[in-house]
């Protein structure tokens, strides 16, 4: 079983996801928050698998709490999930740099979510390639480019250091695959062992940890 956590300061949207994750087998709403000092509360005592927040809340917003969240480390399983109207609002890329698994749009059609849930539980990143290339460019034009290696770099080998590149570059593992000429599981693989060298919770803050060390 999923349990999830959802935060949001409108009572029509919690009601609605609620709604939502009540209708499946595998997945239950195990609490619900208003604010983001809420969120934090209800986080820590249920330990959710997934915390589907919205950004902007009273109180304490999505960023603050998500970094609280990714900061606790009873909760190093938790993963959350940014909830925002416009697909490059400018939290996103705070909430990346602050650990979230990824992002989804407000309107995004129920079975998609209910997707995207079950990705993150497992452990995956909700950036496509579409998206990861345009969160990175505006990653690198935000940043310096007097780049910040990552203290661990040293640690992965060339071909781990070449993957990464790649995956902060937007490419899938089967793109990956393709263009090295390596089998989709060997790339899987690689990708792991560079998340475990650099401590990275899923491929999202991978590819932050790329950009932020001159890797893309």
């Amino acid at each position: 079983m999923i349990r999830v956590v959802v935060a949001d300061d409108q009572a029509l949207v919690r009601v609605g996801l609620k709604v939502l994750l009540d209708t499946e087998d595998d997945l239950e709403l195990v609490g619900e928050a208003e604010n983001g000092q809420v969120a934090v509360e209800v986080v820590r005592r249920t330990r959710p698998d997934v915390v589907l927040m919205d950004v902007r809340m009273p109180v304490l917003d999505g960023i603050g709490a998500l970094r609280q969240i990714v900061a606790d480390p009873a909760l190093a399983h938790t993963r959350v999930v940014v909830l925002t109207t416009f697909e490059l609002d400018e939290y996103v890329f705070e909430a990346l740099r602050g650990g979230a698994s990824g992002f989804l749009i407000k309107d995004t059609e129920p079975a998609e979510l209910l997707r995207a849930v079950r990705v993150v539980a497992a452990g995956e990143s909700l950036l496509s390639p579409s998206v990861t290339r345009r969160v990175i460019g505006e990653l690198a034009a935000r940043a310096s480019r007097a780049t910040t290696p990552h203290p661990e770099l040293g640690r992965l080998t060339d071909r781990e250091r070449e993957i990464v590149g790649l995956v902060a570059a937007g490419l899938s593992n089967e793109d990956i695959a393709r263009q090295l000429v390596l089998s989709p599981a060997t790339v899987r693989t690689h990708v792991s062992r560079a998340m475990v060298k650099l401590h990275a919770r899923d491929r999202a803050q991978l590819v932050v940890f790329a950009v932020q060390s001159g890797l893309s």
